[in-house]
């Protein structure tokens, strides 16, 4: 009994241990296998959620990417800081053709894309072209969603220009290849593509903006075919603005043949007409053969030369004039005989040292050279009263300057330079005896330019109408001018504004800045009637700037 229950117990030790190993066994098996397949759903997580993660950040399937050469060129700025021109990271679009897959189906989704483009021609050739450049990121990101293996993207530098045509004619244009082809691009080609600091202009883009606005509205009044304006700063030759009508859009870099683009400030060359006769009385004053009270008795209303006439171009103007008189009611015949008293080599003289006649270097290379041909004494009873001879409005404001800043000379420049030590070229006292009669010409009743007698600023100038040279002569075109410097009595401004082929508007209404009632059917197409009132308009607007900010 012993025995059997020693052996039961045995038994159920021997079985207990056993029982006890195999459920560890059970329990150890069941673990791994969990835990294996724990890890398969892990991995396969991990797997799935980096694939949606990478799907999430990348919408778009990759192509093919180029970098197109370094076409850095550095910022151009006003006076003030603000950007004219500037080089930004741009992305152009392009498509191999041998790379298409299916062209039709390319060719439907590309003319959804963009409807106003035909690429079908190119896309059944073999050349590689461009889809667009300058691709804005929203047309992008169509194309790229087509997924075709075809498109290339370049990676590329643009000049943009944030003012689009406000100052086309002076920053000029770069081609394709970024060299520079016209204007300040130009000629400081080589400044802008190896320097990283930007090219800083003497002009003033609110300056711009306004002149430019008032000769818009010219075309409207006055419906002449283009017009120019030069504001240019007396003593240092610092040109604020320069504004030439009609212009064009820089951005577009588009091939201009068209002679209307001229620039008619510094390429287009001109005669200015009367313009010339403060010239005739500053070369009589400067060679001491005149002064502004010396009498011219019984001047005649007509002469001929080489039997050529010439007239005064209004008969009301007086027999007997002043050296002064004469200037200040424009006359013709009393111009041609203060000339005669001059000298052709004195007055030849005399032209050349204001740079009227002498080669003028400037910031840009579209600059016109002065048509005079030879010298004698018809040519210079012409040129007296501003004919026969043809210049640029730049060299215009340049002799300007010269005649009333104290007879200092400069030199008109587009970029800022350290202050040059001034040379006298004229006499001490001319400009001192010019400036008071200019500002007789605005301020008088017997004066050619009463609209631009804006109160403050103490305008003088000279008119200038000139008709525009034709075959065998002279056609009924006008070109029509006002030179003016302020203040006179210490003269720090020359605006000189010209109008192309303006004509006479009988309906337009002229309010006079004095007492007088608004007039209304004017038919005289002189300077006096159109280019001053001009001046007049735009005084009003940027003469507040100028007294405040020079």
């Amino acid at each position: 009994m012993s025995e059997l229950n020693h052996h039961s117990q045995s038994s159920y030790k021997y079985n207990e241990n056993f029982s006890f190993k195999e459920n560890k066994s059970y329990l150890k098996i069941s673990f791994e296998r969990i835990a294996f397949i724990f890890f398969i759903f892990f991995m396969l997580a991990i797997i799935f959620s980096s694939k949606v993660i990478l799907l999430s950040i990348k919408k778009i399937p990759e192509i093919q990417k180029t970098t197109k050469k370094d076409n850095f060129r550095s910022s151009i700025l006003d006076n003030e800081g603000n950007i004219l021109a500037k080089s930004v990271p741009i992305i152009n679009l392009g498509i191999n053709p041998n790379l298409v897959i299916n062209k039709e189906k390319l060719l439907i989704s590309l003319k959804l894309i963009f409807p106003n483009k035909n690429f079908e021609k190119k896309i059944y050739g073999k050349k590689f072209f461009y889809v667009k450049k300058k691709i804005n990121p929203k047309k992008l990101e169509q194309v790229l969603l087509l997924g075709d293996k075809s498109f290339i993207q370049e990676d590329s530098i643009a000049r943009i220009y944030p003012n689009g045509n406000l100052f086309s004619h002076v920053i000029g244009q770069i081609d394709n290849d970024n060299n520079g082809i016209s204007g300040i691009e130009k000629t400081f080609d080589y400044e802008l593509t190896t320097s990283k600091d930007p090219l800083k202009l003497t002009l003033n883009k609110d300056l711009q903006y306004l002149i430019k606005e008032e000769l818009l509205k010219s075309e409207d009044i006055f419906k002449n075919i283009g017009s120019a304006a030069i504001l240019m700063d007396i003593n240092n030759g610092n040109i604020l603005s320069m504004v030439s009508l009609p212009d064009f859009d820089l951005n577009k870099r588009k091939k201009i043949n068209d002679i209307k683009y001229i620039n008619r400030v510094t390429k287009g060359v001109y005669e200015f007409g009367s313009v010339f006769k403060t010239f005739t009385l500053a070369a009589g004053l400067q060679y001491n053969v005149v002064e502004p009270d010396t009498e011219f008795k019984d001047l005649k209303k007509r002469i001929t030369c080489a039997g050529n006439s010439i007239s005064e171009y209004d008969d009301k103007i007086p027999s007997d004039l002043t050296a002064e008189e004469i200037l200040i009611r424009s006359g013709n015949i009393g111009s041609v005989r203060i000339a005669e008293k001059v000298g052709i080599e004195n007055y030849n003289e005399f032209l050349q040292t204001i740079g009227i006649i002498s080669n003028l270097e400037f910031d840009i290379q579209e600059v016109g050279k002065t048509q005079l041909g030879r010298w004698g004494k018809c040519k210079l009873a012409t040129v007296a009263f501003g004919h026969g001879i043809a210049t640029t409005l730049l060299q215009l404001s340049k002799a300007y300057s010269i005649i009333s800043n104290g007879g200092y000379s400069i030199s008109p420049t587009l970029l800022k330079k350290e202050k040059l030590q001034k040379k006298r070229i004229l006499n001490e006292n001319l400009s001192k005896t010019i400036n008071p009669i200019l500002r007789k010409i605005v301020s008088t009743k017997e004066g050619t330019a009463g609209f631009a007698n804006v109160r403050g600023y103490e305008i003088g100038g000279k008119t200038g109408t000139a008709d525009q040279p034709s075959q065998g002569g002279y056609s009924k075109k006008k070109v029509n001018t006002f030179a003016s410097v302020f203040p006179t009595s210490d003269p720090k401004f020359v605006l000189a504004v010209m109008l192309d082929e303006p004509e006479a508007n009988k309906e337009f209404v002229y309010h006079y800045r004095d007492d007088r009632y608004p007039y209304k059917g004017n038919w005289r197409n002189t300077a006096g009637w159109t280019t001053v009132w001009v001046t007049g308009q735009i005084m009003d607007k940027i003469g507040p700037i100028l007294a405040t900010k020079y």
